[in-house]
């Protein structure tokens, strides 16, 4: 039997399940939102509702969107010829922060992982093949993780990709701005020295 009443037993249970939310953050979120305002907590209940409502996947990239095509895909300032291959929308959006790329992406939602039963089916695989052979891409950046999946899901889309005649290049990946190197992994180290460059 719990000590808090029924209603507040299941919001804590509910916050729980949300990824990074420990039992002891969902109890103090829950006591929070209970001690605010009405019209705070109702704020959030109607934001996640309209969220849930209004958001769907952009129809050409995969990326989330509140219209057909998501604002990436819509601006026509953006290099249509040149597609960044990520595996997620947050993948989508860190490149973005960056500011280092002018193209467009597409999203596979995943990466290939044979063990779990998911195949080039389960990702977003063939809407990238169909993108890459209509909008005659000039380059397709695989920007996956450097996770055995990620890296698996790279080198069977560069392969396929290269087969179908277009031009694949994959991200540098190495030791990051102000790492100190006896903290770097080998595996990183090793990617390092494999994609150095001239000074």
């Amino acid at each position: 039997m719990g000590v808090y009443p029924a209603a507040l037993e299941n919001l804590i249970r509910q916050l729980a399940r949300l990824p990074g939310i420990g039992e002891k953050t969902a109890e103090r979120l829950a006591l929070h939102l209970l001690r605010a305002p009405a019209e705070q907590s109702q704020a959030l209940a109607a934001g996640i509702a309209r969220m849930k409502e209004a958001i769907r996947l952009c129809s050409r990239c995969g990326g989330f969107s509140d219209q057909s095509l998501c604002r990436i895909c819509a601006n026509p300032g953006r290099e249509p010829r040149l597609l960044c291959v990520v595996e997620q929308p947050a993948d989508m959006v860190a490149i973005e922060k960056s500011g280092s790329f002018s193209g467009t992406y597409h999203i596979l939602h995943g990466t290939l992982s044979p063990m779990d039963g998911i195949g080039p089916d389960q990702i977003r695989f063939k809407e990238l093949v169909a993108r890459v052979q209509e909008e005659r891409v000039a380059e397709v950046i695989l920007a996956t993780g450097t996770s055995l999946e990620g890296e698996a899901t790279a080198l069977y889309i560069g392969e396929q990709l290269k087969a179908l005649g277009a031009r694949v290049t994959r991200i540098a990946s190495g030791v990051p701005v102000g790492g100190d190197l006896k903290y770097i992994d080998q595996v990183t180290i090793k990617r390092a020295m494999e994609t150095r460059h001239a000074c």
